[in-house]
């Protein structure tokens, strides 16, 4: 794809070879929906291919960075195999992709994150958040596994014990609190956050790109021995796709209410 097939993605090329990528559904705050995810998983081979590109910028446009998945996009998916074999291999993907790019990438986490744009905003090389933003994985509340990228990055980042709890209860965290417990690289005040990534990406590009780019395949290591982990979690969440805990994860969001899930009930599986 060239960059002007993107649909939801903004793109700003400065001469020194940094790009900025810009998730742009602001009135949705960014959600993603179909067309969306799937150029997140395109995007990382278009970038790949550009020889005028070196280091790449992400972040969200207005107030968030991304709000998750569009409820209407997952409402339509929920008990149907074949959406949800999609959705599987574009979530696989997703993390792949960003993997195999050799060139670093920074996220600015200006905003709310969740979902597709989470596991954008923690795959990314270096990650820089707002003190005030917030993320949770959040899939459990919608009555699905954590899938997306959680499983095979979290426990590297943070240790098992804080993965396991904010993984498991879906609370939300602040840039300060992710910044303490290592899920990000640094947490700066809200009006910094573009600048420091920028300054980041800056500076890497004026260094040696084989060297900073062998540097970041051999890191990544870690994250491709578990990718077995991170397998088996997107089969995990889309199997619970296909249960009644995910239609009424999704109502109980819709309706601002606490779910009901039948798996809660005495004698549930």
């Amino acid at each position: 794809m060239n960059y002007s097939d993107y649909e939801h993605l903004l793109f700003e090329h400065k001469d020194n070879g940094v790009l900025v990528i810009t998730l742009n559904r602001p009135d949705v705050m960014n959600a993603t929906n179909g067309r969306m995810h799937w150029e997140l998983t395109q995007i990382w081979d278009t970038v790949a291919n550009d020889d005028d590109t070196n280091v790449v910028v992400v972040t969200g446009a207005g107030k968030a960075f991304s709000a998750g998945g569009d409820l209407k996009w997952i409402e339509g998916v929920v008990g149907k195999p074949e959406g949800i074999r999609r959705i599987q291999k574009e979530a696989a993907d997703i993390v792949y992709n960003l993997l195999a790019l050799e060139k670093p990438v920074i996220s600015a986490i200006n905003g709310v994150a969740v979902g597709a744009g989470l596991a954008v905003a923690l795959m990314a090389d270096i990650s820089v958040m707002s003190e005030t933003a917030k993320f949770t994985d959040g899939h459990v509340k919608l009555g699905v596994g954590a899938g997306d990228h959680a499983a095979i990055i979290w426990p590297i980042l943070c240790g098992m014990a804080k993965a396991k709890y904010y993984l498991m209860t879906a609370e939300f965290i602040d840039g300060k609190e992710a910044d303490r417990i290592g899920l990000v690289s640094m947490s700066v005040p809200k009006d910094e956050v573009l600048p420091r990534a920028m300054a980041i990406a800056d500076n890497l590009a004026a260094g040696s790109q084989h060297a900073i780019r062998g540097t970041k395949s051999t890191l990544n290591g870690w994250m491709q021995m578990a990718s077995p982990i991170f397998d088996n979690s997107l089969r995990m969440e889309m199997l619970c796709f296909l249960g009644e805990d995910a239609a009424e994860g999704v109502a109980a969001v819709n309706e601002k209410r606490t779910a009901n899930f039948p798996s809660s009930k005495v004698g549930g599986s």
